[in-house]
């Protein structure tokens, strides 16, 4: 189970898209305090709290978990008032039709609905065409002038909803990535390395790793563990065992490879034989598409060891996204149980 749910609530609920990770930051450098030796910021607003090794504090780890979500920024405000935007991030845009959102503008935030036409008003031509996000529209519930002096190009859009228990599955929008960077807030309040650790929450992850990047040059780790949702297609609308990749409730997923990265066979046997010795449930991960900050660290300053854990999650980049919290809590027991055993004299050459 989720050891700290209120936690959790406040990093999904929290807006924070791509380049615009601010209220995000905020709460991750507030519980780094006191637990990091040293937490700093660079240039784009990754944040990295430093933990120093007790043993061999020369040889570095950088665990990384991103801060944005996928969201919207606004390109047009039409004469009678409604927004239209443009995506940050891969959105579906079937799921998109009326859905309540949160305008980020300079003098606060403001509600608003994407609209959608009742069925009443559509022919079947209508009824066929695809949706597009380019083709969406936001509506203010306000006239054109007002919302004209209230909205400005460029303003952020986010989704609006609670996270909540269901069953014994945690539910809400943003799990991408936020139960992650929950899981590595967890595990840097818990341990004593004897490595130094470099706890990065990293930003510009949902347009292109962009964040990682930069930290793999900045930091330069002798290794690196991203963690990343994956895929948990256990869902009735998934019948072929061809797609399978994870399922709930069968624990954190070690990540073999996805479409950005094929992680070091020896750091992922070791998080295995760790995950058996120490009986943590965990599942292989082998995800046919989609990129994590895992391949951020792997060549930007030169080859590096990598490795990576993801927390299996149902429907993905939706407003409902869902995972089950003892996938979490294995993830946060793996990932403190790997790091308190790693001395630097893993030998990850290939």
């Amino acid at each position: 189970m989720v050891r700290d749910f209120d936690l959790l609530a406040e990093l999904t609920e929290t807006s924070g898209a791509p380049g615009y990770e601010s209220r995000i930051r905020d709460i991750v450098r507030r519980e780094l305090e006191g637990v990091a030796d040293e937490i700093r910021t660079d240039s784009m607003g990754n944040v990295v709290g430093t933990i120093r090794g007790s043993e061999n504090p020369e040889y570095e780890v950088a665990v990384a978990a991103h801060m944005d979500e996928i969201g919207f920024m606004v390109r047009h405000v039409t004469d009678e008032g409604f927004l239209q935007v443009d995506a940050l991030g891969g959105w579906d845009p079937r799921i998109l039709r009326a859905k309540r959102v949160t305008v980020h503008t300079e003098e606060g935030d403001l509600p608003g609905v994407i609209g959608s036409p009742p069925p009443h008003t559509l022919d079947e031509e209508d009824i066929e065409e695809s949706d597009e996000v380019q083709d969406i529209y936001i509506d203010m519930g306000l006239d054109g002038a007002d919302v004209a002096e209230a909205v400005s190009k460029g303003d952020i859009v986010t989704m609006d909803q609670t996270t909540d228990r269901v069953g014994s599955m945690v539910t809400g929008k943003s799990m991408d990535d936020r139960v992650c960077l929950y899981a590595m807030l967890r595990a840097a309040a818990a341990i004593e390395p004897p490595v130094t650790v470099h706890f990065a929450a990293t930003v510009q992850e949902e347009v292109g790793l962009r964040g990682a990047h930069a930290l793999g040059v900045d930091l330069d780790p002798d290794l690196a563990i991203a963690l990343d949702v994956t895929v948990a297609n256990d869902v009735p609308q998934i019948d072929s065992e061809a797609d399978y990749v994870t399922e709930l409730g069968d624990g954190a997923a070690i990540k073999l490879k996805d479409s950005s990265v094929i992680t070091n066979p020896k750091v992922h046997k070791r998080l295995r034989t760790v995950a058996e010795t120490n009986d943590i449930p965990y599942q292989l991960e082998v995800l046919p598409q989609g990129g994590t900050d895992t391949a951020g660290f792997q060549n930007a300053a030169g080859a590096k060891p990598v490795g990576a854990l993801s927390v299996p999650t149902r429907y993905l980049h939706t407003t409902t996204e869902m995972a089950d919290e003892d996938d979490v809590a294995a993830v946060v027991d793996l990932l403190v149980a790997f790091l308190e055993s790693e001395s630097g004299d893993h030998d990850y050459t290939l």
